[in-house]
């Protein structure tokens, strides 16, 4: 009762930071923690500014939680605006993924506020100068589990706006990379359906939580941005639904994963990123009738139950978010005041997806 009083305070003393524009609470009983979690996010976040991977999985988020409150908060048109619709850039490294996350942000505005073709040019640009690399056979550039959410549902979304098959095949190969050659053996491991962050862990037992995040919630961009007829999709719903399964399986008493998910008892604790990124995707899953409702509801309620009354703090700071690393043993121990902007961008998509079957959402 006190958390809900607290945000509910929270969210009604918020109405200029974050725009609402009602006095009265959203109907949503999902709606509050949202806006908590993104209020305070915004009040006290670092590091706002840049077009980074961090910030641009927050504006992801952030506009999930404007489509599903219905209440605009202009923070991410002005962002964007800011960085110009601009993705950073390394000559050494022309097609790294973390510095194309951005793009999906900006995908955002244009296909649900602001369809302004200029918007979209940096990252058509880069994506056609990859799909060229690619297809004079350069297809190892998504070596790391997180690259799927950083680049994959941008190619997706281009492939299918554009009519492009350049894109989408681009897309398969640079997949099919990851999945089933990156390391020697690929970095999904059919045996468990769980994926290694990088080449360094193929074969162990370490999967880490958060990159198996980035995985789930690539992999539920893709299939909601891909039509039904699609020949590549029928391998994006297999490995979706086994990393389903795996997930259910190994699921905390308390609702949240922990952050290896082969060893519970590496650096065991709540994790909020992964777990986060994991209610997002099985609630997705659920609601496109891939998963059966029975079977994955009670997880994703029990997820989200923990992730708004134990990571979610009193003041809105969603905490148990686990540092920027590659591996369960980085920045650890994981206490209730660790946040980052990934993972309130996590929450976000999470309860955008847990408000479709909400009643009252």
């Amino acid at each position: 009762m006190k958390l809900a009083a607290a945000l509910t305070a929270l969210v009604m003393s918020s109405t200029i930071l974050v725009g609402t524009a009602s006095a009265e609470p959203h109907q949503c009983p999902v709606v509050a923690p949202m806006q908590a979690a993104d209020a305070y996010w915004v009040a006290n976040g670092p590091d706002q500014a840049s077009n980074s991977w961090q910030n641009a999985t927050f504006h992801v988020g952030n506009l999930a939680l404007v489509r599903t409150s219905g209440e605009s908060n202009h923070k991410t048109l002005p962002w964007a605006q800011a960085n110009k619709f601009g993705l950073q850039t390394d000559p050494k490294r022309p097609f790294f993924p973390d510095f194309e996350a951005a793009g999906e942000a900006y995908l955002d505005l244009y296909t649900y506020f602001h369809p302004d073709p200029p918007s979209l040019a940096a990252l058509r640009q880069r994506v056609a100068e990859e799909v060229a690399s690619v297809n004079q056979g350069h297809t190892s550039y998504w070596n790391y589990v997180d690259a799927l959410n950083m680049a994959m549902p941008s190619f997706a979304r281009l492939g299918v706006l554009d009519n492009s098959e350049a894109d989408l095949a681009a897309m398969q190969k640079l997949f099919h990379y990851t999945e089933k050659q990156a390391g020697g053996h690929g970095l999904f491991d059919e045996r468990t359906g769980f994926w290694w962050r990088d080449a360094g862990f193929v074969g162990t037992n370490t999967y880490w939580s958060r990159g198996n995040g980035w995985a789930i919630s690539a992999l539920t961009k893709v299939l909601q941005a891909l039509p039904a007829t699609d020949p590549r999709r029928p391998e994006y719903v297999r490995v979706f639904t086994k990393m389903a399964a795996a997930l259910k399986s190994v699921q905390r008493a308390d609702g949240f994963w922990n952050v290896n998910l082969g060893n519970p008892q590496d650096h065991p604790g709540p994790e909020t990123s992964g777990t986060a990124f994991f209610t997002y995707g099985l609630a997705w899953g659920v609601n496109a009738g891939l998963l059966p409702a029975a079977t994955y509801k009670p997880v994703v309620d029990k997820a989200w139950t923990a992730l708004t009354t134990k990571a979610l703090q009193p003041s809105g700071l969603l905490g148990y978010v686990q540092g920027v690393g590659a591996k369960p043993s980085d920045h650890q121990p994981v206490r209730a005041t660790d946040t980052a902007a990934y993972g309130v961008g996590a929450f976000l998509l999470a309860g955008q997806q847990v408000a479709k079957s909400t009643t009252g959402c």
